[in-house]
Formats: C-alpha cells, sequence, structure tokens
C-alpha cells in the first residue's frame, strides 16, 4: 500500500507545483508478503478461474460486512492447495467444497486452502469462502484505498469501495492477481431499507427481506479484473439513456444522490461526448453487454469497469482546476473523462503486473488529449498534453519492480502521454495513429498484458524502431537532449543522455525556414544548410535541446 502512496502523493505534489529535487532512486526491499501479493505461485498457477458470484451484507452503522463468495475455476494442473488472498483485519470465517468443510491456515493476507477432493485437469470445480469482520477504511480514497464510510447532506449512508494497488482482497477474497479475471460474475449487495446498492454490470433482479434490507443482484457478462469490482451505497436517484454507438445502441444508467439529480443531469452530458470521441480515437465500447454506468461516490473518482465512479463535484477540471494550465482543461470535466477512459486502457486491455501500470495510465492520460483533439483541434490538443509536462518529475523509470506488486512513477501518467504524443508525431499520419489505437483494442480485446506485447505490437503495427524510444521514456529517467552545433552552413547534431542505440527521428526548424527531418544518433552527425541560426525542435517531442557552442560543448 505504502507504494501507491508514494506514487499518487507524488502525482498530486506534481500537479501542484510543489515537487522538488530528489535524490536517485532506489528499489526499496521487498517482503515474503510482497511476493505472495505479486506473483504467479504455484498454489495460483493450477487453476484458471471462470466465475465468482460475491453476496456481501454491508452494515453502515457498524461499517462493517458478512459476505460469501463462490469461486469457479477450471482445474489446468492436478493439486491439493489453493492459495486465497484475504488482508486483515477481514477473517475468513469458513471454506467449503461439495459441501465438505475445508481446512486452512492464515500467513499475512494469505490463506492455504487444502482441498480434500481430487482435482482432475480439465474440470470445473468451485469453493465457497464465507468471511466477514470490519474492513480497512479508506484513508484517502482513492489513493489509500478500502471502504469510505460517509454520509450525504440529509444524514443517509453513503458508502463505496476502492481498491487499486492496494487489492481487492482488502474487502472480499478473491484470486487477488491481475494476471486472472473471472470470465463473469454476479455480485449480490445487500443494503439497509431505503437505500440502493450498485455495482458492475446490469441489474439483474433485487429482492427485499421482511426487514426492509434489500439485496441488488448485479451481473457482469464480461471479464472483469478484481480491482474493477465495486460496490457503492447510497439514496440514489437514478435514469437511464440510450448512446447510438459505433456497435449499436449502448444502455447508460447514471445513479447519483437525490438532491444532486437536476445538475448531474445537465452535467453528464459529457459521457455522450466522451463516447463520440473514444468510439472515434479507440474503437467500439468494450462492455456494450454490460452497459455504461456512472455512479456518485463520496471521493473522487475511480475506472470500476461498467460502474465508473464519480465524485468531482459536477464541475469542469480536475476539482475546478486545469492540470495542463493551458486552458483546454477546463473544457471538459476530468473525472468523467479520464475514468471513462480506463474502459479502454485498464478494464478491455489490462495489465498482468502491477509493474506495467502505465499502459492504464499513459494510454488513459493520453486519452485526455484525445478527447480535446476530437472536439478542439489538433492545435488545442498539443496545447493540452504539452502543458501537462510541467507536472513530470522524471525521479524513477515509469515501469515498476515485477513479481512483488509495486508500480512504477506517477510520471506515468503525463509523462507517458507525452511518450506517446512523441510517437504520434514521429509516425506522423494520424490516420495511422487512430488505426493502431483501435488496433490494439481489436489485438487485446479483453486480455490481460505485458509492456513487451504493447512495445512489439506498437513496433510491428507502426513499422518503426519504437524499441529505444520506450526504453527512454519507460525504463529510464533521462530527457533526450538534441545538441547542435554550427560550422559555417554545416549543422552538426546528435542525441545526448539518452539510452544506448537511441535514433529518434525528428523535426527541426532553423530560424523561421523550412522544416528539416533528422536522424540524429549518439556520435555526429552533420548536413548542409542553406542558412545557419537558431535551431528549434517541434514542441510536440518531449525533448531538450541545446546549441552546443553556446553550452561549452565541443565535438
Amino acid at each position: 500500500m505504502k507504494t501507491l502512496i508514494v506514487l499518487f502523493t507524488g502525482l498530486l505534489l506534481a500537479q501542484t507545483g510543489c515537487a522538488q529535487e530528489r535524490a536517485p532512486w532506489t528499489a526499496p526491499s521487498f517482503t515474503q508478503q510482497d511476493s505472495l501479493r505479486g506473483s504467479i505461485t504455484p498454489e495460483r498457477a493450477w487453476w484458471d478461474l471462470t466465475y465468482y458470484h460475491l453476496d456481501v451484507t454491508v452494515d453502515p452503522e457498524g461499517k462493517s460486512l458478512e459476505g460469501r463468495n463462490a469461486i469457479h475455476y477450471r482445474v489446468l494442473e492436478p493439486a491439493s492447495r489453493m492459495q486465497i488472498d484475504l488482508q486483515a483485519p477481514l477473517e475468513l470465517r469458513h471454506a467449503e467444497q461439495d459441501g465438505r468443510a475445508l481446512s486452512f491456515t492464515r500467513d499475512g493476507n494469505v490463506y492455504w486452502l487444502d482441498l480434500v477432493a481430487p482435482q482432475v485437469v480439465g474440470e470445473v470445480r468451485s469453493v465457497v469462502l464465507s468471511y466477514g469482520g470490519i474492513p480497512k477504511p479508506a484513508e484517502n480514497a482513492p489513493w489509500d484505498g478500502g471502504f469510505s464510510w460517509a454520509q450525504d447532506e440529509l444524514g443517509n449512508p453513503f458508502v463505496a469501495t476502492s481498491c487499486q494497488g492496494l487489492g481487492a482482497s482488502v474487502w472480499w477474497p478473491c484470486k487477488d492477481h491481475m494476471y486472472d479475471e473471472a470470465d463473469s460474475m454476479l455480485v449480490s449487495v445487500t443494503v439497509p431499507p431505503g437505500l440502493m446498492g450498485v455495482s458492475n454490470g446490469r441489474l439483474r433482479s433485487q429482492d427485499t427481506r421482511d426487514d426492509g434490507w434489500t439485496t441488488f443482484h448485479w451481473f457482469v457478462s464480461n471479464p472483469i479484473n478484481n480491482y474493477g469490482v465495486n460496490v457503492n451505497i447510497g439514496d440514489y436517484a437514478s435514469w437511464h439513456e440510450v448512446y447510438d454507438g459505433e456497435a449499436g445502441p449502448l444502455d447508460l444508467s447514471f445513479h447519483v444522490l437525490r438532491p444532486n439529480e437536476d445538475r448531474a443531469r445537465l452535467h453528464f452530458r459529457d459521457v455522450h461526448r466522451m463516447l463520440e470521441a473514444f468510439e472515434h480515437w479507440f474503437g467500439p465500447y468494450p462492455f456494450r453487454e454490460d452497459g455504461y454506468k456512472l455512479v456518485e461516490v463520496p471521493y473522487l473518482g475511480m475506472e470500476h469497469q461498467s460502474s465508473i465512479t464519480y465524485g468531482n463535484g459536477f464541475q469542469d477540471g480536475y476539482r475546478g482546476r486545469d492540470l495542463s494550465g493551458s486552458g483546454w482543461g477546463l473544457k471538459f470535466d476530468f473525472i468523467i473523462i479520464h475514468e471513462s477512459g480506463h474502459e479502454w486502457f485498464a478494464n478491455n486491455i489490462t495489465y498482468r503486473d502491477i509493474a506495467d501500470m502505465w499502459i492504464h495510465e499513459s494510454f488513459t492520460a493520453y486519452s485526455e488529449n484525445l478527447f480535446v483533439d476530437y472536439w478542439y483541434g489538433t492545435e488545442a490538443s498539443a496545447e493540452y498534453v504539452i502543458g501537462t509536462r510541467s507536472n513530470i518529475r522524471n525521479d524513477r523509470p515509469i515501469i515498476g519492480e515485477y513479481d512483488v506488486n509495486f508500480a512504477g512513477s506517477g510520471d506515468m501518467y503525463y509523462k507517458g502521454a507525452n511518450m506517446l504524443h512523441t510517437i504520434r508525431t514521429v509516425l506522423g499520419d494520424d490516420d495511422h495513429w487512430r488505426r493502431m489505437l483501435r488496433g490494439l483494442n481489436e489485438t487485446f480485446w479483453h486480455q490481460t498484458v505485458t509492456t513487451e506485447q504493447i512495445e512489439s505490437w506498437m513496433i510491428q503495427e507502426s513499422g518503426l524502431d519504437l524499441a529505444p524510444i520506450f526504453d527512454q521514456y519507460l525504463r529510464d529517467t533521462r530527457i533526450p537532449l538534441l545538441k547542435t552545433e554550427w560550422d559555417g552552413n554545416m549543422l552538426a547534431y546528435k542525441w545526448d543522455d539518452v539510452v544506448e542505440g537511441f535514433n529518434m527521428p525528428i523535426e527541426i526548424r532553423v530560424d523561421e525556414g523550412q522544416s528539416v527531418r533528422l536522424v540524429p544518433t549518439t556520435t555526429w552527425q552533420s548536413m548542409r544548410m542553406d542558412a545557419s541560426g537558431t535551431v528549434t525542435v517541434d514542441k510536440n517531442y518531449y525533448v531538450r535541446t541545446v546549441q552546443a557552442a553556446e553550452a561549452g560543448y565541443s565535438r
């Protein structure tokens, strides 16, 4: 959890201009619990998730819950021990298979289940887990997740979950690793009288007990990652709309606190603009069968699959601020656009290891830019993404440490977005760029992926040598430096502060003359120019430049 606190706190510091110089970063030491949480252990590898039925009763007054989770799985290899994740202070109370109680032991946040029945390869089996207690409260959701216990302005309970990075096992027992998703899921949430429980997917049915408590059954028909599962409870006003999507009619549903309904109906029109822009750039909405849902919560927001949570105060910008400083960030509600962008990059295409979290955040941060591009034009979008560079810290690599549940730098947001903008600029063909974004979502539709898969696919589809560009921006902290030096009308140039083999093409202009494309390497090259003067680089590249003679360099 400390990882996520550092990651997101650092991002907020950068966004508010408070970042300071830091000493060179060194990786922390990791524990056995980190390995159990972050790796595909033998006790995870032998079974493949097929279905969850999570049935949970939430008591806002006691800030507690009681629940059951039926885990269905396909046997890949014979085994007798299963790893189940559930974080303290919640406790696993009972486990059974085929009606027979199972013995289990606890090791920190892991429970080891000892299976009695033979696990035959190819068979689909299930275990049923009963659990409960007082779950971890969210101290600063969604960055420090858990349960957010609040009240609305009328004094009604207002409750929500969030758990990215920290893990879904903070509030329900599961196979808490991103590599394996349930193919479908049923979430049954029971809440006190007068309240509504909202989760992912479509509302299949609801039942009310004699005491007035109501159970809402939400069915998810698409694969879903663990942290994308959520429960939201409140005195909600709800309404439905239909969007004419690329793949056909898309059901939209909205759930907000009753006093906020009128302004929410007006403000949430951004959802239609978001869908139009993102289906243009990324392809059809990935979860049409489950619909799109926007749910008000007592924290800022999160990308829960088909159940985007919202707490931005019905205002444009990020809590009313423009994170780019360009003015364009006040043309849209940041949370609606950013969190919804994750439906394509996070929920449709999902990282297999949190070390590759840039796949979620870099593409989604760039989706903000693409929204601006679609509605306000290419120059506006360039101003937006370039403006976000002030948030970049270059403190440590964007890619984190593998197999220990450790994400990389918060620069995965805006440095990652500017890397993608740089690649788009190198490509020089927006139609090709759009085909690549749509191709990513088509090729990796509903899959968990690695950085290597994304890099290889983009290299192949672009026809460009992007490998050193990925190495530079994802695995290094230096900003590429283009050095230039004049000798009469001969311009000498080279890259510095770059990884080995870095040879990214770049567009330059001498004074106000014609744009020229160079292909610098890490050794000096030269080119005859019609004039000599100040060299400027196309602003769309995230690089630095210096004229070597002025800076005291010598070849």
